[in-house]
């Protein structure tokens, strides 16, 4: 591998890691931040959607502007953005003011994954896809495992809000190392636009739209991944209150059960992903969506020693499931138009991602345990695993193309 390719890879992964790191560690400060802030589990549920609202809302536009623009700027002033509002989350006193920073966060993230995944994408070759996307989506198990190791020991020595000032000073520092080292495509790679110019081909965009609407299979995988989003997001947002308020967990302990969830997504990554690249990319698709729907329906019914091994099955899941959609995009459709296909889906990821945890947030609070919101994560992951299996039935991929005819 040549240098260039290894720092924009490893730029790329930074960059998953400190995303994650950030959105996920607001389960792990939820806690603390429910009496302080005065909220309700709902409320809690409202600010983590407002995340999710502006990364639904800027993840087509960011895509885009990742196939046609210059990435190293948009990954740098993006990654500037996820910072500043992780930083300000220290200073919010009310729910409108955390709701707000929240969405600066939001709007940032956009930035940090349909570009990234299309970016390690040209970067690498089809026999090895699988295995780059895996590697780079490493980075979200990673940053999990960052947020919930090293956030209790700041909230334990000094409060919820140094947590989110250290994760604001993440977020400046990866922007710092992508504007060192990203480039946008390989040498000798055509721009995606005439001539390198910045103005998008609007034609070009028109017809790849066109096409994709019209394709049955970019319906169903997008709302499998809309179901998938919804399902994963409600153990991330309560995972830690569920143990520590209902099964009596410390909060150090209840922390570490989020951190289980990126140790095993690790291995999820690294596994499921190699084995992408020799199996059909559906199938390893199907599974995650089984592991994370038998994973979520045992949080909510365990103990002890079975509660973390449904934790652990339910972090295989998750962790192989993203750059599977994201690589799918190159499978049935266009590399050159990964960025735009991921981010049109991500329009029905944030969806899901948006509603989950007000709906269950609202339903912990009406029947008195968080219990039942983990089952209706597993529904939600079983819902995705139906909408997928139309897809196994039809015959080997084969790529559709979405430029100009």
């Amino acid at each position: 591998m040549d240098k260039r390719k290894a720092a924009v890879l490893v730029a790329c992964f930074f960059t998953v890691l400190m995303a994650y790191s950030i959105r996920y560690g607001y389960g792990v400060l939820l806690p603390d931040m429910l009496p302080s802030l005065a909220i309700s589990k709902t409320e809690a549920g409202v600010i983590f959607a407002s995340f999710f609202l502006a990364y639904t809302v800027f993840s087509p536009v960011v895509g885009l502007l990742g196939d046609k623009h210059n990435v190293r700027v948009l990954l740098s002033l993006f990654a500037v953005m996820v910072g500043a509002g992780t930083f300000l989350m220290a200073y919010a006193a009310s729910l409108v003011q955390a709701a707000l920073f929240f969405t600066l966060v939001g709007v940032g993230s956009a930035a940090c994954w349909a570009p990234v995944m299309a970016l390690a994408q040209r970067w690498t070759s089809d026999k090895h896809r699988g295995k780059t996307l895996a590697f780079v989506d490493i980075g979200s198990a990673l940053g999990i495992v960052v947020s919930s190791t090293a956030l209790p020991p700041l909230v334990a020595a000094h409060s919820w809000r140094t947590g989110w000032i250290a994760l604001g000073a993440l977020g400046f520092a990866v922007a710092v190392l992508n504007f060192f080292l990203v480039r946008s495509r390989p040498a000798g790679s055509a721009p995606a636009g005439p001539s390198g110019s910045l103005t998008p081909a609007i034609d070009s965009v028109r017809t790849t739209y066109s096409k994709l609407l019209r394709d049955g299979r970019f319906w169903r995988i997008g709302l499998a991944y809309l179901l998938t989003g919804f399902a994963i997001i409600i153990p991330f947002t309560f995972l830690t209150t569920y143990a520590e308020k209902e099964l009596s967990f410390i909060y150090n302990d209840a922390a570490r059960l989020v951190m289980v969830i990126g140790i095993s997504a690790v291995v999820g990554k690294i596994a499921l992903g190699s084995l992408s690249d020799r199996t059909r990319r559906i199938n390893i698709m199907l599974l995650c969506a089984l592991l994370i729907a038998a994973g979520a329906l045992g949080m909510a019914f365990s103990r002890g020693f079975t509660l973390v091994l449904f934790i652990t099955v339910f972090g295989v899941g998750y962790g192989a499931v993203w750059s599977m959609y994201a690589a799918s995009a190159s499978d049935y459709f266009s590399r050159e138009s990964a960025g735009s296909i991921v981010g049109l889906w991500t329009l029905y990821l944030g969806i899901g991602s948006a509603v989950s945890p007000v709906i269950a947030g609202w339903l912990a609070d009406a029947t008195g345990t968080l219990a039942w919101s983990f089952v209706l994560a597993a529904a939600g992951a079983a819902v995705s695993f139906l909408l997928l299996i139309s897809l196994w039935r039809q015959p080997r991929e084969s790529r559709v193309k979405t430029g100009p005819s």
